[in-house]
C-alpha cells in the first residue's frame, strides 16, 4: 500500500496573489482566510491577495500568509478527496509549524498565532543584526561545511544534491562564497532576503518564541512529523517546542528529511502551499515518487484529478 507524506512550503514561497482564485471561487477557502484576518486582526488576506510585494515579503506577514495559504490548500484537497489521509507531514523552516498543526499536535489557530509571532521576533533580529544569505550551487555538503567554518557562516539550508543555502554577518557572506566557489561550487547567488534566518544571528528570536511555545498546547502528532533540526520524527509532545525553538538557529536538514521518508515507503508526496520549491527539491533527490502539489485553483483540480476525485 502506498503511504503519502503531506509537505508545507517555507517562506520565500510567497508571492503577491497567493490564495485569491482559492478564496474568490470556494467558500471554505473564503471562510478560512476571513478567519484568519479576524484572529490576527490584521488584513492578512488582502496582503497576500493584493501586496504590495514589499509587505508581503516582510517577515511578519510573509510566514503566517504562506503557513495560512497552505491550509488552505490542505483542506480544499482534502474536501474534493475525502479518503485522502497524510502517512507523514514535513514543513521547510515556518512549514513545520503547518505540518505539526495537520498532524493534529497543535491547532490551526495556534499554529497561525505563533508563526506570526515567530516571524515578528525574526524580522526584529534581522533589523539588531547585519546578516546575509546566498545560494550554493554545484556543491557537496563536505566541502561547503568547511568553507562556511573557514569564513564564519552556518549552513542554513540543506535543500537537496547541489543546493545549499549559507547564513550570517553581512561582510562574511562574499568571502564565504568566494571560499565556496574555490572548492568547487558552479555558481553562488547571494538572496534578497532580511538578515541571516538559520543562524547564530537569530539567537534573540530564541527566547521569545520559547516563551509563547509555552502558552500553546501542543500534543503527540498523530502521524510522524519530520523535524528539520534532527531529520526524524518528532517524538513526544513535551520535546517538540525546544526543537522548534532551536529550529531558529540550526540548518535545515530537507534532503536528509526527504531521504528518512523515501527509506520509509514513501511513494506519494504532495506539497502545499504557494510554488512548487519542495517538488523541485525532491524531484533532484529521487525521481521515482509520485510528486504533487496544490498551490492555486488549477493545481487544485489538477491534483484532485490525479488522487481519483
Amino acid at each position: 500500500m502506498s503511504k503519502t507524506a503531506f509537505l508545507f512550503a517555507g517562506q520565500g514561497a510567497q508571492q503577491v496573489g497567493m490564495g485569491r482564485d482559492l478564496a474568490a471561487t470556494l467558500p471554505t477557502a473564503k471562510a478560512l482566510f476571513e478567519g484568519a484576518d479576524e484572529a490576527l486582526g490584521c488584513p492578512l488576506s488582502r496582503i497576500c491577495f493584493e501586496g504590495p510585494e514589499t509587505a508581503l515579503t516582510r517577515t511578519e506577514y510573509a510566514q503566517p500568509g504562506i503557513y495560512l495559504v497552505s491550509w488552505v490548500a490542505m483542506k480544499l484537497l482534502q474536501e474534493r478527496v475525502p479518503s485522502l489521509q497524510a502517512d507523514a507531514t514535513a514543513g521547510l523552516s515556518l512549514g513545520e509549524f503547518t505540518a505539526l498543526a495537520a498532524a493534529g499536535s497543535m491547532t490551526f489557530e495556534d499554529g497561525l498565532r505563533i508563526t506570526r509571532l515567530r516571524a515578528r521576533f525574526m524580522q526584529e533580529a534581522c533589523e539588531a543584526t547585519h546578516g546575509a544569505m546566498a545560494a550554493i550551487i554545484g556543491l557537496e555538503e563536505g566541502p561547503c561545511r568547511e568553507a562556511c567554518e573557514a569564513t564564519g557562516v552556518a549552513l542554513a539550508n540543506l535543500n537537496c544534491p547541489g543546493q545549499i543555502v549559507i547564513s550570517g554577518p553581512s561582510d562574511r557572506i562574499l568571502p564565504a562564497i568566494e571560499a565556496c566557489k574555490a572548492k568547487g561550487a558552479r555558481k553562488a547567488i547571494p538572496l534578497t532576503v532580511a538578515g541571516a534566518y538559520h543562524s547564530p544571528l537569530m539567537e534573540s528570536a530564541r527566547p521569545r518564541l520559547a516563551a509563547e511555545l509555552a502558552t500553546v498546547r501542543i500534543t503527540t502528532p498523530m502521524v510522524p512529523v519530520i523535524s528539520n533540526v534532527t531529520a526524524a520524527a518528532h517524538g513526544a509532545a513535551e520535546t517538540i517546542a525546544p526543537v522548534l525553538v532551536e529550529q531558529v538557529t540550526s540548518s535545515v536538514r530537507w534532503e536528509a528529511s526527504m531521504r528518512l521518508l523515501l527509506s520509509q515507503g514513501f511513494t506519494r508526496f504532495i506539497e502545499f502551499g504557494p510554488g512548487n520549491a519542495l517538488s523541485g527539491f525532491l524531484r533532484r533527490i529521487d525521481k521515482s515518487p509520485e510528486v504533487l502539489n496544490v498551490s492555486d485553483l488549477a493545481s487544485l483540480e489538477a491534483t484532485a484529478k490525479a488522487l481519483g476525485a
